[in-house]
């Protein structure tokens, strides 16, 4: 079993890390963290807190608070992780309209977001509720420049019955959309699916600051990397365009390096294209196939997304020859608009030999270095990747088979939040984060 806490010198960006007497997070000296949230814990709506807490964002709330939006992954077979309790017994607490599928009032959707505020100056929990309701597998997502959350569902799933987990599953919509949470909503938020954002098992969003173009990932073995063109930037509901990210001249160019004759390199930067898709709401699971077979790009499991100093970068779980990981970059072109396209590059391609395993969630931290989850059959820890493509260890979940996910950092980065997804713990880190 690899050991994230044996590495030396420059190996380590703020210290070796110091071994958790608790058991819950190993962390650099001189760092602490604050549990601010457990799943089954009642809160201030008198719902539950949902369990596999996984993609997060923190925004500047009111007289100094941090405000976390907080997705979780959950199937509504499992009634005994959501909030409304094992039985249901607390769903009238929220209005039917509220809830997007109630599940013919027998299996609701159990995922969604829950916002969380932090007093970062007593280091405690203001207040906690459920945000968006009936929505399952809610996996990861991305901020928006305007002050809200994009909660992805990582699903493809139609109205009806079925079973799942030996359990008969009834729904009464369809899955597998992007919603839209405000990071100001004090209650459940009206959940509108944004359908022209495209119908698949949606990881994460990223958006563009400058053109206000979102980009998604896609959590299959053969997914594309998606961009929506709004309407209005910013007005995400007035529809828009769906594309697929191509390398110009290479159709269907296959990133995954599984096959050694046909290798991406390392560090070239890419011309890429990008494809106008059809049908982006459809009954049929085949928008990657289709897109694929259009000219579109493959990767391995897209996952994490995230706005970096100007690139797009993502992560791809189980990309690279040895099937360990892979990072990318994407560069806008400087014009924005439906027809630019821009530069796609590896950054980095795990081993056998790397301290970073199959990278999930990713952020850019207050120093200039990507963060990222990882999400490994090992124990998961948090890993540093910086600009010349060295790596360090930031965190290690040594004490349970739990990934790390939701990584995020308070406006003025003076805190780092991350999830321990399992176990349904929401932590808030503290410590020297300006020595870095």
């Amino acid at each position: 079993m690899r050991s994230l806490h044996a590495s030396t010198g420059s190996d380590f960006r703020f210290g070796r890390l110091v071994s958790d007497p608790i058991g819950v997070l190993d962390l650099p000296a001189g760092f602490s963290y604050e549990i601010l949230s457990r799943k089954g814990d009642e809160m201030d709506d008198g719902l539950l807190v949902p369990g596999e807490a996984d993609g997060m964002a923190a925004f500047g709330g009111h007289d100094g608070s941090i405000v976390l939006v907080c997705n979780h992954e959950n199937p509504p077979s499992q009634s005994f992780h959501g909030p409304f309790g094992p039985k249901l017994q607390r769903i009238d607490r929220i209005p039917p309209e509220r809830v997007y599928d109630r599940g013919q009032g027998s299996t609701p959707g159990t995922g969604g977001t829950t916002t969380i505020v932090y007093d970062p100056a007593s280091r405690k929990t203001r207040r906690r509720h459920l945000s968006l309701a009936g929505t399952e597998l809610n996996c990861a997502g991305g901020p928006t420049p305007w002050g809200s959350w994009l909660s992805c569902e990582e699903c493809f799933s139609d109205p009806g019955e079925s079973i799942e987990n030996a359990q008969r599953v009834f729904r009464e919509r369809r899955h597998g959309y992007v919603f839209e949470v405000p990071s100001s909503a004090r209650e459940a938020v009206e959940p509108v699916a944004l359908t022209e954002m495209g119908r698949f098992e949606h990881e994460a969003a990223a958006v563009d600051p400058r053109s206000g173009i979102v980009y998604m990932t896609e959590d299959r073995h053969r997914s594309l990397l998606y961009r929506f063109v709004p309407n209005v930037p910013g007005r995400l509901n007035r529809g828009g365009r769906l594309q697929a990210l191509a390398v110009a001249g290479r159709p269907g160019f296959d990133t995954r390096n599984w096959d050694p004759g046909r290798r991406m390199p390392k560090g070239e930067w890419l011309e890429a294209a990008w494809i106008n898709l059809d049908n982006v709401d459809g009954d049929e699971n085949d928008l990657r196939l289709r897109g694929h077979d259009m000219g579109a790009a493959l990767f391995a499991r897209g996952e994490g997304i995230c706005h970096a100093d100007g690139d797009i970068v993502m992560t791809c779980t189980i990309g690279g020859p040895e099937r360990l990981g892979q990072v990318f970059a994407y560069r806008p072109a400087d014009t924005a608009g439906e027809n630019t396209a821009g530069h796609l590059r590896l950054m980095a391609e795990s081993t056998a030999d790397s301290i970073l395993r199959n990278a999930d969630n990713i952020s850019m931290s207050p120093w200039g270095d990507l963060i990222i989850c990882e999400d490994t059959a090992d124990h998961c820890g948090l890993i540093g990747l910086r600009s010349d493509g060295s790596l360090y260890p930031l965190a290690d979940n040594a004490y349970t088979e739990s990934e790390l996910a939701g990584i995020c950092f308070s406006p003025d980065g003076s805190v780092m939040f991350v999830n321990i997804q399992v176990e349904g713990l929401t932590l808030a880190i503290t410590g020297p984060w300006n020595e870095a």
